[in-house]
């Protein structure tokens, strides 16, 4: 224990507690409170100053604003591989971070270990929200990728796609651990205050999507199959944060529709407290998980342990996550093999999404079922204390030494 306490661990990340708004977000934040237990563990955000010891957040450079944001970042990157002296491995989380890893390791003599959650050339309607900083980001990930030491695969599903979107990488390199959950945190709670609060009916069955509004999230999918649901389901939407103005607009408008033709459609665009988001969950009949790219999909394993049956696509690592016909039910697709993960035939896409999510809603008993062996499988395959194993592991693989 007392060599494994020397090794000093740098993780760097454009998110961390309080400013979380996805996976990689909560991953970090997970990773960091295991790892502090087996190593000196620093961690570097963007951001508001923070109060934890250990963290260091770094606002963007005063010379480039109202430049492009891809740009802002990379000031911000350099100013986090400086905080960096004096570490034994630094391990980055997003392309948002990956330039500050390379640089560190570049700077510093020191190992960089990528964590994939999700890959640039995988997300190219990026494009849209960055412009010409879609090829600045691409450009970060794809150096940070191919002089990483080590890269940490999310999920099989993932690691196959970091072999095909680099095929400069080497496979040996790439390993798979796999996203966890906090099952003490994310438990059942059946109080209704929230869901009383934010108008959900906890008698009527529903449906509830957590994520943000993104191409990827495949929200409009789900929107378009709810037209098929029984009317007395509901449809309750925690989502935010959209992308493009486009985009916004789609959803803004197939939710109105939804609400022109039946009731029980809630929608909340602010990112509610962890505590909220369990309840809702908690007394959701079927969590649906719509994404057409999800290299893990942690808001399954979320609802998983909140004893909630999941209905979710087919892709990335999601089938890695949920059992069909055991936690949840898998929804089949065919994706066009462009980068943008868009279904060949969104029709039957959404047909198909539909069915199973009717198929669940006709049997409340067998949901609840899949709900708690859903709960089972969080508990036993994916604790943190695990993750945090691994991911030292994979340090001294690579030489880190305190």
């Amino acid at each position: 224990m007392s060599d494994i306490a020397r090794l000093r661990v740098d993780l760097l990340t454009r998110e961390y507690p309080p400013e979380v708004y996805g996976g990689a977000g909560v991953h970090v934040e997970y990773l960091a409170r295991e790892l502090r237990r087996l190593a000196d563990v620093r961690v570097h955000c963007f951001g508001a100053p923070r109060e934890e010891p250990g963290v260091t957040a770094y606002a963007e450079p005063a010379e480039l604003a109202g430049a492009n944001p891809a740009l802002r970042t990379m000031g911000v990157d350099l100013a986090m591989a400086a905080g960096c002296a004096g570490t034994d491995v630094v391990h980055s989380h997003t392309w948002y971070a990956n330039l500050a890893g390379h640089t560190a390791k570049l700077l510093h003599g020191v190992p960089h270990v990528v964590t994939a959650h999700s890959l640039e050339p995988l997300r190219p309607w990026k494009a849209e929200q960055l412009g010409g900083g879609y090829a600045l980001s691409s450009w970060c990930e794809r150096t940070a990728y191919e002089a990483a030491d080590a890269v940490i695969a999310v999920s099989a599903g993932m690691r196959r796609d970091v072999l095909a979107a680099y095929p400069a990488v080497d496979p040996d390199r790439v390993r798979v651990v796999h996203n966890g959950i906090d099952t003490v945190q994310y438990t059942p709670d059946r109080g209704t205050d929230v869901v009383d609060r934010l108008g959900i009916d906890p008698a009527r069955p529903s449906v509830v999507y957590v994520g943000r509004i993104t191409r990827q999230k495949g929200l409009p999918y789900l929107l378009r199959a709810a037209r098929e649901l029984p009317a007395d389901t509901q449809l309750v939407l925690l989502a935010g944060a959209p992308d493009t103005p486009d985009i916004a607009a789609e959803v803004e408008g197939l939710v109105a529709e939804l609400r022109a033709n039946r009731s029980g459609v809630v929608w909340i665009a602010a990112m509610l407290p962890k505590r909220e988001v369990i309840q809702v969950l908690t007394h959701a009949t079927i969590f649906a998980c719509p994404s057409v790219y999800e290299p893990m999909g942690i808001v399954n394993l979320e609802a998983m342990a909140c004893e909630t049956a999941v209905v979710a696509t087919a892709t990335g690592g999601i089938p890695e996550v949920v059992a069909d016909g055991e936690t949840g039910l898998l929804v089949p697709i065919e994706q066009a093999t462009d980068g943008t993960g868009r279904p060949l035939h969104p029709e039957r896409f959404v047909a198909d999404l539909a069915a199973r999510l009717n198929e669940l809603l006709a049997d409340p008993a067998r949901a609840a079922e899949y709900g708690r062996a859903g709960r089972r499988r969080a508990v036993e395959h994916f604790s943190w204390d695990t993750i945090a194993q691994r991911t030292l592991e994979v340090y001294r693989s690579v030489g880190a030494a305190g």
